[in-house]
């Protein structure tokens, strides 16, 4: 089971709407062309230092510190055989005090890793919602009075893609750019009353 405590969900990432072209961590500055790399120049398709440089609290972001922990429990399941899809569990009252915020709410979640090649950072943890209704909490059931939902959160993240001018052919000589912006990641799943009443 992985231990994964629930306060940081919400406490570190940024709630900025999305923004295009600004510098890591400060304020909006003027828009600047990003600079083209070759492929000689960044071997490995690695975003350059200096950007690297100032994106540290990348590790401090649930969705980036997540993933070891996820990658290291899938190699354990793989001793263990295929993993199940994602069911709704049933909630078990003598199991609600060893487990996780994620497995003991009444809208749990699982992560998944999302690996995007031209994505910095590439992994990231992705919550899914486990259930479409809610759990009670006087059954540990689901129960369609309630609907399950994702929260997001915005996320700083690079993105590399093919100089312009030049589009395609300049990706074909490995020509790229960085260019930054927000993301919306699901970081967790929370109940809430349904759009329409549920069928009887």
């Amino acid at each position: 089971v992985l231990l994964l405590p629930g306060v940081l969900l919400l406490a570190w990432l940024p709630t900025s709407p999305a923004h295009h072209g600004h510098p890591f961590w400060g304020p909006p500055q003027p828009h600047r062309t990003p600079r083209c790399y070759s492929a000689e120049e960044l071997p490995h398709g690695q975003p350059p230092p200096h950007l690297l440089a100032r994106s540290a609290r990348w590790e401090q972001a649930l969705p980036v510190a997540l993933v070891s922990s996820l990658e290291a429990e899938g190699h354990r399941q793989q001793h263990k055989g295929p993993l199940a899809g994602p069911q709704c569990p049933v909630l078990r009252p003598e199991e609600v005090l060893t487990a996780d915020t994620h497995q003991r709410s009444i809208s749990p979640w699982r992560y998944r890793i999302d690996t995007d090649e031209n994505r910095y950072p590439r992994k990231l943890a992705f919550a899914e919602c486990l259930c479409r209704g809610c759990i009670s909490t006087r059954t540990g059931q689901e129960t369609a009075a309630l609907s399950s939902v994702r929260l997001h959160q915005s996320l700083l993240v690079l993105h590399r893609r093919p100089c312009s001018p030049g589009g395609a052919e300049a990706a074909s000589h490995g020509a790229f750019a960085f260019h930054t912006e927000f993301i919306r990641v699901p970081v967790g799943c929370t109940c809430v009353l349904p759009r329409s009443a549920p069928a009887s």
